[in-house]
């Protein structure tokens, strides 16, 4: 399929985490809120924080970065696999599993990878083209920095997808980490005389104080690059409502402190944990602290719940869990009354044993679980995903996605966590302290997720947290409308 030339504005930046994913979902917004047809879009990226979107072509659901979901939302419009062709989701320090298009394409090493990647610039460009069908205009994000020259041969993420696809460039820097003026004109000096072509000019983002302030220092950068202006974006607070991109962000995050009567969530921040914007909902609500307990840190002996988390690689963080000593203190937990919730790989850790007799995760072999809950895991594909609408043992109805590899049997499963499409999903212990389940999203339907608490002793708050999702985007939004130069952006999209 070849690519349309709809109007398209593609944002890359200086360096990871300078804060594009954002940037484009509030452009998206913006530019929806205008009444235009918009859809984003990121060649490549690497996360594990995922979500299942559909696949009109093969009719079934796939997955892609948490960031492109979200951005769908913010161009309210289903996500679809082509709005991320392709996504990369590391399993260990030095390889991931492979997505295309919504499917498993298999495991690559980081050096397999780089040769690899340029493979699969025909079907990052058939996704464009897909998405570009019926579009006003495409919002595109890259992925790190085409400053990695080393990265470079065979790129689909930055320059190798904006000269394929004719997509314009602007560049964005991060000015609360320091240095954002070398980064642009690093930038600048570094790429090749043919990189530098597309790039249509530079914004600045995460500005604190008078904007006036930095008029020397954008003129600064013009004058080395060239490269025209198109506005200082304001920190944005709005952006702590919304779900985060991938896991180093919760590494930032400070501990919260737990105020008389609060609920506190104790949760092992794995090696590997996945789709941890599950927490966010149980984050946001009056009268629960949620605890991130990191490497190294004292356990929260206050906690009333345990959340065990999604983990890419279960048995490796399963293996990190019990170096820490987490595996004691939530056996303790259980011993001394607590509650404990297992999501997903957090499920099958509670079980008696896992089995990987095909090496998914790694070697072939198995491993001994925690055993609070009397089941056990076999790791086979193929992968389940879908979107499904759940049912609680007390007749709550909640949506929630089903994203794993993995069968869990064993006589626990006869006690479900829920009933989905008529059949029991997931598994309780006799005592009904310990639950585990696959399902992830689970906490973003708000009568459940405030019956569920209810039973934990928080009380209801009456919060919607989709509402607070839809109220942060309309918020960045506004401020994205007066900090940049949006009819600068319009020309340099329709231009293409």
């Amino acid at each position: 399929m070849s690519v349309t030339r709809v109007p398209a504005l593609m944002l890359q930046g200086t360096g990871s985490d300078v804060g594009k994913s954002i940037l484009v979902a509030g452009l998206c917004r913006l530019f929806a809120n205008r009444g235009l047809a918009v859809r984003p879009f990121k060649p490549q990226n690497m996360s594990n924080n995922a979500a299942v979107a559909w696949n009109d072509q093969a009719g079934e659901w796939g997955e892609i970065g948490r960031a492109q979901a979200l951005q769908a939302t913010a161009c309210r419009v289903a996500p679809s696999v082509h709005m991320n062709p392709v996504l990369l989701k590391p399993q260990s320090e030095t390889g991931s599993q492979v997505v295309v298009q919504g499917r498993v394409a298999g495991t690559a090493r980081g050096r397999d990878y780089q040769a690899l990647k340029a493979t699969f610039l025909p079907a990052v460009l058939d996704s464009f083209a897909r998405i570009s069908q019926g579009a006003d205009l495409v919002v595109v994000e890259g992925a790190g920095s085409p400053a990695e020259i080393n990265l470079r041969v065979g790129d689909i993420a930055n320059m190798g997808f904006a000269r394929a696809a004719g997509v314009p460039v602007v560049l964005v820097g991060d000015i609360d980490r320091g240095g954002v003026i070398a980064s642009l004109v690093g930038t600048h000096a570094i790429l090749p005389p043919a990189d530098r072509v597309p790039i249509r000019g530079f914004l600045i983002n995460k500005f604190r104080g008078d904007v006036s302030l930095f008029d020397e220092g954008l003129a600064a950068v013009t004058r080395f690059t060239g490269w025209p202006s198109l506005g200082v974006v304001p920190w944005l607070p709005e952006t702590a409502r919304l779900p985060a991109e991938d896991s180093v962000a919760l590494d930032r995050r400070a501990a919260p402190e737990p105020r008389p009567g609060d609920l506190v969530v104790a949760v092992p921040r794995l090696p590997h944990i996945a789709n941890f914007d599950d927490l966010d909902p149980l984050a946001a609500t009056p009268g629960v602290c949620v605890r991130l307990v990191r490497p190294g840190e004292p356990w929260p002996r206050e906690a009333g719940l345990v959340l065990l988390p999604g983990s890419k690689a279960t048995i490796a963080d399963l293996t990190a869990l019990r170096a820490e000593g987490w595996d004691r203190a939530i056996i303790d937990h259980h011993a001394r009354g607590g509650r404990v919730l297992g999501l997903c790989g957090g499920y099958q850790m509670l079980g008696r044993r896992i089995n990987d007799p095909h090496g998914i995760e790694g070697e072939a072999g198995e491993t001994a679980g925690l055993g609070l809950l009397d089941i056990e895991t076999r790791l086979l594909g193929p992968k389940t995903l879908a979107e499904v609408e759940a049912r609680a043992m007390d007749g709550t109805a909640f949506p929630a996605y089903e994203i794993h590899m993995g069968r869990s049997e064993g006589p626990d499963r006869l006690r479900p966590f829920a009933i989905v499409a008529g059949r029991p999903e997931g598994a309780a212990s006799a005592d009904g302290r310990v639950t585990g389940t696959y399902l992830h999203g689970l906490f973003a339907g708000d009568r459940w997720r405030e019956t569920w608490l209810s039973t934990l002793g928080v009380a209801p708050g009456g919060r919607s947290h989709a509402g607070e999702i839809e109220a942060a985007l309309d918020a960045i939004a506004a401020r994205l409308e007066t900090s940049l130069d949006i009819a600068a952006l319009e020309r340099i999209a329709r231009a293409r």
